[in-house]
């Protein structure tokens, strides 16, 4: 039986994974410092461990106590905006906490690595993004998942360490993180309708995004360390159609049967036109499921409503001031 490590396990997309792992019949170490998710989504068949990938001599104990087989590496603070402001805090939670898991995996032998970047690697690159277009994160947060990407193809290069690298962007559904301000605004959204809140959209809510189902993603990403055609890839993962956050806004209150207003702020700097192309990861993994956008939101508006509004606590720790959205400031 395959021994497998989760990182971040018990958040938003790490929990999805070691549900399908165990399905997969892995034994499973879910590892997470419950920054931003929860224990009791962990899935009790699999083995809860709280702590950091930034705390290096824990992640040797337990590589040395379970000698896993595969790594499945989904922890990171994924703000991406917010990363400007943090940046010490990203670099070091995001880049120096990988490095981490890579030499232990390095060191102990594990068969395949499996990194979930980001889309945010493209920065503005022109969608639909794909694998060939060379990165350029215009973010501190993209640029720490594109250097842990080279990082990984140069292990594989000196040490023979197997891996592979998916691209998600904007995933959603069941799990996520309701009282996180500052990413993953479906469940922003769906937490400003609870408490009556009107739903806030930086600019003129015009931005594009392809949003992704957890459920259509967490099978690929499971079975990719157990896909050697895929070992050394890059692999775009995530729905094929955008939608712009306003439209997303109405899809939202449609969801969960309330009707609210939004709350225009002032632009942010993002990029605005952001969904990949996935015609590469269909030649290796085969055709993909696709929720539709209402169907998701469906499926995670009764999930969101039985687990009630969270209080969405401000990032205490900000680093540079200048230029934050007023929005963000600590009061």
């Amino acid at each position: 039986m395959p021994v497998s490590l989760v990182t971040g396990g018990a958040g938003f997309m790490g929990a999805h994974v070691v549900k399908e792992l165990l399905a997969l019949g892995h034994t499973v170490v879910a590892l997470d410092d419950l920054s931003g998710g929860f224990a009791d989504q962990v899935d009790p068949r699999a083995t809860f461990v709280q702590g950091s990938i930034t705390d290096h001599e824990l992640v040797e104990r337990l590589f040395a106590e379970h000698r896993f087989d595969y790594v499945y590496h989904l922890a990171a603070y994924a703000a991406e905006g917010l990363s400007h402001f943090i940046r010490r805090f990203n670099y070091t939670n995001n880049l120096i906490g990988s490095i981490n898991l890579i030499n232990a995996s390095v060191r102990h032998g594990v068969k395949c690595f499996v990194f979930t970047s980001s889309i945010a690697v493209y920065g503005a690159l022109p969608p639909p993004m794909r694998e060939d277009m060379v990165p350029k994160p215009e973010d501190p947060y993209g640029v720490a998942k594109y250097a842990v990407e080279m990082d990984l193809y140069a292990a594989r290069h000196m040490f023979g360490l197997e891996y592979v690298v998916v691209r998600p962007h904007n995933v959603y559904g069941e799990y996520q993180n309701l009282g996180d301000r500052y990413r993953n605004v479906v469940g922003i959204f769906m937490n400003q309708l609870m408490q009556g809140q009107p739903m806030t959209v930086f600019g003129d809510g015009e931005q594009q995004r392809a949003f992704t189902y957890i459920g259509d993603i967490a099978p690929i990403i499971a079975t990719a360390a157990l896909t050697p055609s895929a070992f050394g890839e890059v692999f775009n993962v995530g729905a094929d159609t955008p939608y712009t956050v306003n439209q997303l806004a109405a899809l939202v209150q449609d969801a969960m049967g309330v009707k609210g207003e939004l709350k225009h702020l002032d632009a942010r700097n993002e990029v605005v036109f952001a969904f990949s192309d996935h015609s590469k990861v269909e030649r290796i993994f085969g055709k993909r499921r696709e929720t539709t956008l209402a169907e998701g939101l469906a499926r995670m508006a009764p999930w969101a409503k039985a687990t009630g509004a969270r209080a969405s606590s401000r990032f205490g720790n900000i680093e540079i001031e200048q230029g934050l959205p007023p929005s963000w400031r600590v009061k």
